[in-house]
């Protein structure tokens, strides 16, 4: 077959197609969006396999594990915070016993480019005890993901590839293998699905079982190899994991003695090959993108008697951030290249900023104004480009914790005493986590005053198409349980200015449970079907 250009998204969700992928599910948030975005698109006009957006990763998790049963292939993808929300099903599936392959992608985002935390999902894959990939180039991540497929149904077990920010958003060309067949459909023996104690006592004495036939599998893949190019090269050893190993290959690259070098790609930890990599050096740097997982497991509570182990948790590489390959080669102790200076340039900052024109910047100016007279008050917002409120000129927003948690902590500001207690949550994100909340505010009638900026996308990831907005979306609030008198809707234009702000004030005067719906579109999304329209 022809090679390719890909992302590594891309490439990891050509690997399914290629691995006889029957359905894929996920929730789009960057840098995983894309992985559905291709598959969305090979799948459109061919019916060969099913490829959709859903409600919410625990929803798309599930939904995969349907497949699963079915005996069929499947994959799921995410970024590492929506895997918390999937944590549920993600756990119990290392016991159920997969039928049809189930692959978990991940993409964790080190750096916080469009994140709140930098958490390393390497951790959830041994927390759960189930396989890790972790590829360290875009081949290896078509490549991987294809094995990983013949990994989860030889073991019965769901198996994550872990992605990182720069490999899953950079292009590389890609050489793809040939495609094999769907699974058929087959069903069967069901009772390992029921977890009731009985089963699930079983199931995970089986999952502790596994352990060392699956970390025999990560001594013998090729994934990981030990290089030792010369026994009496140095006191120097190296691992490196996943993209970092890129990082270490560049730096030695330009010649000079090579340290042994144990590159890691598949987890659980390879322990023989570790031990044979200490034999050689008196010291260990170890390259990894994220948390310090593998350092920290080297040096348990003592380390390794007589050896020195040296990266994230003694300083010799950052314990925050992106990797840098500058980063590295210091770390080798590798003369610093030559590099540039900008001289006396000062860089304007340039923050992000709501786009001009964007409904969000309506909805913030008329809630400023109503809140006016209100010291008091705290705005608890969420995910989504409405976040942006925070920052200048709007500073219109107190909070952003998690997805849905605009409702719940204006929930429980309102319990504490805050009047206004106002919630700002957008239309997908309401789908996705902010339905139940409001289920409990309603129950209570609590002071407080949601506001659902309705724009008919989920913009902040690319315009993905959002499940519930509009007449959807208001009768969801009604059915929660909201008073139909207390349930608004304004249309955030300038011109609409003063009576967005009387409504707002109106409600937040109402001592208990409103909602107000701002609707209109995206921006963006506007403008993309006016130039599609004029296309035609």
């Amino acid at each position: 077959m022809s090679s390719e250009v890909l992302l590594g998204d891309e490439a990891v969700a050509l690997g399914a197609i290629h691995a006889g992928l029957t359905a894929a599910y996920s929730y789009p948030g960057t840098p995983a969006s894309e992985i559905m975005e291709f598959l969305i698109r090979r799948s459109q006009g061919t019916g060969a396999f099913q490829a959709a957006w859903c409600i919410n990763e625990k929803v798309a998790y599930e939904e995969a594990l349907g497949v699963s049963f079915a005996g069929r292939r499947t994959l799921v993808s995410m970024k590492h915070v929506g895997l918390n929300v999937a944590a549920d099903p993600f756990m119990n599936s290392a016991l159920t016993g997969i039928k049809g392959g189930l692959v978990v992608v991940v993409a964790d985002d080190p750096g916080m480019h469009s994140s709140q935390n930098e958490q390393d999902s390497r951790y959830f894959a041994d927390f759960a005890r189930i396989p890790c990939f972790e590829p360290a180039d875009h081949q290896e991540a078509y490549a991987m993901t294809r094995q990983a497929f013949d990994v989860s149904e030889r073991w019965n077990l769901p198996v994550m590839l872990r992605l990182v920010t720069r490999l899953s958003h950079s292009r590389s060309r890609v050489q793809p293998g040939e495609p094999r067949p769907q699974n058929d459909l087959e069903l069967g023996e069901s009772r390992d699905w029921t977890l009731l104690p009985v089963n699930a006592r079983r199931r995970f004495k089986r999952l502790v079982d596994l352990q060392p036939e699956l970390t025999k599998f990560s001594e013998e893949t090729p994934f990981n190899s030990l290089i030792i190019p010369d026994p009496e090269s140095g006191s120097l050893g190296v691992i490196a994991s996943g993209i970092a190993y890129n990082y270490v290959r560049e730096n030695l690259a330009a010649g000079g003695t090579e340290p042994p070098l144990l590159k890691l790609a598949v987890y659980p930890l390879p322990e023989a090959r570790i031990a044979r990599l200490f034999e050689q050096v008196d010291t260990v740097l170890v390259v990894e993108e994220g948390y310090p997982f593998i350092e920290s497991r080297l040096r348990g509570l003592f380390g390794v008697a007589g050896k020195t182990i040296r990266g994230k948790l003694d300083g010799s590489l950052p314990p925050t951030g992106e990797l840098q390959p500058h980063l590295v080669r210091e770390a080798l102790g590798l003369e610093p290249l030559a590099r540039g200076s900008a001289g006396d340039i000062q860089l304007a900052g340039r923050p992000p900023q709501l786009c001009q024109g964007c409904p969000h910047a309506d909805t913030f100016n008329a809630l400023n104004l109503a809140l006016e007279g209100h010291p008091e008050a705290n705005v608890f917002s969420d995910i989504g480009c409405y976040t942006l409120g925070a920052l200048p000129p709007y500073r219109a927003v107190d909070t952003c914790v998690c997805m849905g948690a605009s409702v719940s902590m204006a929930k429980g500001g309102a319990d504490a005493g805050i009047h206004p207690s106002v919630g700002v949550i957008g239309d997908s994100t309401f789908a996705h986590s902010g339905i139940t909340p409001l289920v409990d505010a309603a129950a209570a009638d609590s002071d407080m005053t949601l506001v659902i900026v309705d724009n008919a996308s989920v913009a902040m990831t690319g315009g993905q198409p959002t499940l519930l907005s509009g007449e959807k979306l208001l009768n969801i609030v009604r059915g929660t349980g909201v008073g139909e008198r207390h349930i608004r809707v304004i249309t955030p234009l300038a011109r609409n200015l003063e009576a967005n702000v009387q409504v707002i004030k109106e409600e937040i005067a109402h001592r208990g449970l409103s909602v107000i719906v701002s609707v209109r579109e995206c921006v963006q999304e506007t403008r993309k079907r006016s130039r599609q329209k004029g296309a035609q």
